[in-house]
């Protein structure tokens, strides 16, 4: 993780977004469903979060 870390410690946040966003397009079609929910809930927090709960109105 550390080498990913150093690589987007160079990029303005729009740009890393954009390099993330690209991996994740390949990389998540190859792992399961359950893999993937697991990302996202990681990604915005638990389920008793308040994130969690606020895009449920999205």
């Amino acid at each position: 993780m550390a080498g990913i870390n150093k690589i987007l410690e160079g990029l303005a946040p729009s740009s890393a977004l954009a390099e993330i966003g690209g991996a994740l397009q390949q990389i998540l079609p190859l792992v399961t469903p359950e893999d993937r929910l697991n990302f996202v809930v990681q990604l915005i927090g638990g389920a008793g979060d308040d994130k969690v709960a606020s895009m449920v109105h999205l």
